[in-house]
């Protein structure tokens, strides 16, 4: 039977962490469905579908690989689409921390279902997307940390 993992998250944007974790999980799993947040309770700069939209041009050529955006639990999406396992990035110490907090209540949740950690790239360990809206918005370079279209699009929304 294939390995189904979910790989979810804001992706507010995507940056080159995020891209390198899912071409990573594309190596070990048949196929990776990327979940994107539909309404959390957080703001975002970007809509769901412009996630959705920036995420599916930057991983053009991926085969097995799907793109959903899910409000709720994570668990309960992860049931849905008859996955095996969540897929989380860990940078640092305190991601770890809240991660298996989650990890153990999905667990609770679903006994079935795994949370596997992984960890980005060397050069991706710094970055997140808060930090990328952060360093862009203040003016500073993102190159090389988000796809040029993510920087294209994060002109646009910032200016």
């Amino acid at each position: 039977m294939p390995k189904r993992a979910v790989y979810p998250g804001m992706f507010d944007p995507v940056h080159n962490g995020h891209l390198d974790l899912i071409e990573r999980s594309l190596r070990i799993f048949d196929e990776v469905i990327v979940a994107v947040v539909g309404n959390p309770s957080k703001s975002q700069l970007f809509t769901a579908t412009e996630r959705m939209e920036m995420i599916d041009e930057a991983t053009t050529g991926h085969q097995n690989f799907r793109i959903v955006a899910f409000d709720g639990l994570t668990i309960d999406l992860v049931t849905r689409e008859r996955a095996d396992c969540i897929v989380r990035g860990i940078r640092a110490v305190s991601d770890f921390e809240y991660e298996f907090q989650m990890a153990l209540m999905n667990q609770r949740l679903n006994d079935r279902i795994q949370t596997i950690f992984m960890t980005p790239a060397e050069q991706y360990t710094y970055i997140s997307s808060r930090l990328i809206k952060e360093v862009f918005a203040l003016g500073g370079r993102v190159h090389g940390l988000v796809p040029d279209m993510v920087e294209a699009r994060l002109r646009e929304k910032v200016g």
